[in-house]
């Protein structure tokens, strides 16, 4: 990052070609500005000693005045607060795990989606803006509007993420390419609603959905 940073590009092979030129006009290859191992290896033995550790992280579990100021439960249960708009129970701790097959009849698409949709499509991290589904929830409680904050400080809060997913500004959606972000069409009236709005009313009309995607879906690390 910090080699293409200073190329000012991302494209060019900094195997191959220079990362930049010095003010006589000789090249500054990527080899001239990587430490070999060696060097590496002799800078820890210089500088870096147990001691730097021990006295960091002796303390660790204790934590600073801050958070020893903090209120904590006992128990060995977290005490879920009922209110919290950033971290809540999800009901799907207490439904019984399926097993089996299950058969899906009838399903309509609730989005269609081309290749490499990664977590982050899925489930962003990005600010949560006002007009979202996710925006408009936590206004309809009192929320003001720049206190919002992001989907991944409000991750912990099932009923905003399920507002928020597939939200993410740059997904397409090809039953609406067109866009905005969030928004489906829902079959068969062909109604242009949020995402989370198609897929209530789907549910509530007993009718399965389904996400339509290609290859490399679901890569990344948000694992939502």
């Amino acid at each position: 990052v910090v080699a293409y940073a200073l190329a000012g590009t991302v494209m060019r092979d900094l195997q191959r070609e220079a990362v930049g030129w010095r003010a006589d006009g000789a090249a500054v290859m990527l080899s001239d500005l990587w430490p070999s191992d060696a060097e590496i290896d002799a800078v820890v033995a210089d500088y870096v000693r147990p001691m730097m550790f021990t006295e960091r992280y002796r303390d660790v579990f204790e934590g600073d005045p801050a958070w020893q100021a903090l209120p904590g439960g006992s128990g060995a249960c977290y005490p879920w607060d009922a209110d919290s708009l950033y971290l809540r129970r999800p009901p799907y701790l207490d439904v019984p795990l399926q097993t089996g097959t299950v058969r899906i009849e009838g399903a309509r698409a609730l989005l269609i989606l081309g290749d490499s949709v990664t977590t982050d499509h899925i489930s962003p991290a990005n600010e949560i803006p006002p007009e979202s589904s996710a925006g408009r929830y936590l206004l309809s409680l009192g929320v003001p509007a720049d206190a919002l904050h992001t989907y991944l400080a409000r991750r912990g809060n099932h009923r905003v993420m399920m507002r928020a997913t597939f939200a993410q500004p740059t997904l397409v959606n090809e039953l609406l390419p067109q866009g905005p972000a969030g928004l489906t069409r829902h079959q068969p009236d062909g109604e242009i609603q949020p995402i989370y709005d198609a897929a209530m009313r789907y549910r509530d009309a007993g009718v399965p959905v389904v996400v339509v995607a290609g290859k490399d879906y679901g890569n990344g690390s948000s694992r939502d």
